[in-house]
């Protein structure tokens, strides 16, 4: 049995493939190593059930596929924009003095008294604004770097009421973001004096998406005083929709109401110009404002001031998780999915040996002696392709092969063509 296992297999490969002429022709083009299953087990009744289970896992799978990939694209392009969350930015105020005369008892003298060249025992104070966002996530995976305090301001004044005949240095504090501002946690002013200071600070916030005061004009039609652009710009179509003020003939066109009338300044609008309308009502928002007082003539506090404000920003945390799950898919995954398929594409190509060497011994355990006669007829028309030799004097073709039109599907047909058709065009343009 050892010695005919070539001639065995030999015989196999030239049975099929005899045997595929009225087969499917894509068929015969569909990789063995891909995870679909031959189209002669596909229309067997005896696996009829289980090629429909398996196909069903493979529907399956493509759709799984493409509901993974529309996910990440759609996460990696949220990611790209500004993900709005309301936090709590907590300010702190705080102050410390220095050269009082409260802390210079106890001393005797000239290191009681002030040295000007030294600038030792002058009184001072130091005043510090500090603030810190409140995250909603403690969690330890959720953590990301905390956003410093001056990023999440715009503009801020300190405004210091003090006589500017005894204090010429400056009573007016401003602070401006730029480009190039390295991020902060926190602003220090230094100030020479020994009288009670009241400050005045002014904040304006540096929120995401920028956030705007509604003219109470239309923010009294739209029930709204701060939203966003895009947010008042949706508030507005919300209430067109709702009073049903678009033409009926011309969906472009909305039509004023006894409200809207003032805002439109006209009887229609069409729907491109309401961002511009809109435009024309929203104002900067109002800033925070907070009054704190320094009385260098007693310790100050141990604890300082604290304010809470509502800011909206970027929501890192969301990000974070969102990247994460965009990143999950590590290569050593992809590995083992890689694996995976390739095991199943073995598994098909052996079900598809199987399933070859099936057919073959069926064939010959229905009716040995056509199948002896086929199976010679083929092996004496490869012998005569190999040989270049037959009935045709050298040509590698039989005649009556000619007459069947399965002969002109053969996988080498259309190989064949090609190079007479490149033999011919090389002639003709004398290559």
């Amino acid at each position: 049995m050892e010695g005919q296992k070539p001639a065995a297999k030999y015989a196999l490969t030239s049975y099929y493939a005899s045997h595929t002429l009225s087969q499917d022709p894509d068929a015969r083009k569909r990789k063995i190593t891909d995870k679909n299953l031959p189209n002669a087990l596909l229309q067997s009744p005896e696996f009829a059930e289980d090629s429909a289970m398996y196909r069903d896992l493979l529907q399956m799978e493509r759709k799984l596929d493409w509901t993974m990939t529309r996910k990440r694209v759609e996460v990696h392009d949220a990611l790209q924009r500004i993900i709005p969350a309301t936090r709590t930015l907590r300010i702190f105020l705080s102050h410390t003095v220095s050269g009082q005369a409260w802390q210079r008892e106890g001393l005797e003298g000239d290191a009681a008294k002030p040295n000007l060249e030294t600038r030792e025992n002058i009184p001072a104070w130091q005043l510090r604004i500090d603030g810190r966002v409140l995250e909603a996530s403690s969690r330890h995976k959720d953590k990301v770097p905390p956003r410093k305090f001056s990023t999440l301001i715009k503009h801020m004044i300190v405004e210091l009421d003090r006589d500017t005949t005894l204090y010429p240095d400056g009573n007016i504090v401003e602070w401006v973001k730029s480009a190039n501002t390295t991020p902060m946690d926190g602003f220090t002013i230094r100030r020479k004096g020994d009288t009670p200071t009241k400050i005045r600070i002014v904040i304006h916030l540096e929120q995401q998406p920028e956030q705007y005061k509604l003219h109470p004009e239309l923010g009294n039609i739209l029930g709204i005083k701060e939203d966003t652009r895009t947010g008042v710009i949706q508030a507005l179509w919300n209430y067109i929709k709702t009073q049903n003020l678009q033409d009926k003939l011309d969906r472009r066109i909305v039509k004023a109401d006894a409200r809207l009338r003032p805002i439109f300044n006209a009887e229609t609008a069409y729907f491109q110009h309401l961002p511009e309308l809109v435009n024309r009502f929203l104002m900067p928002p109002d800033p925070i404002i907070l009054h704190y007082t320094i009385n260098p003539s007693v310790p100050p506090p141990e604890k300082p001031s604290a304010w809470d404000v509502e800011v909206k920003v970027d929501d890192s945390h969301l990000k974070s998780r969102m990247q994460h799950v965009v990143v999950s898919m590590a290569q050593d995954s992809a590995r083992d999915l890689t694996k995976l398929d390739e095991e199943i594409a073995l598994h098909i190509q052996s079900l598809n040996n199987a399933h070859m060497k099936r057919t073959f011994l069926r064939a010959f355990a229905d009716d040995p002696r056509r199948f002896i006669q086929t199976w010679l007829a083929s092996q004496s028309r490869d012998l005569e392709s190999v040989l270049a030799s037959g009935p045709s004097e050298g040509a590698t073709i039989r005649q009556e092969d000619l007459k069947r039109t399965e002969f002109f599907r053969l996988p080498w047909v259309e190989e064949a063509v090609a190079i007479q058709e490149g033999m011919r065009l090389a002639a003709k343009t004398g290559l």
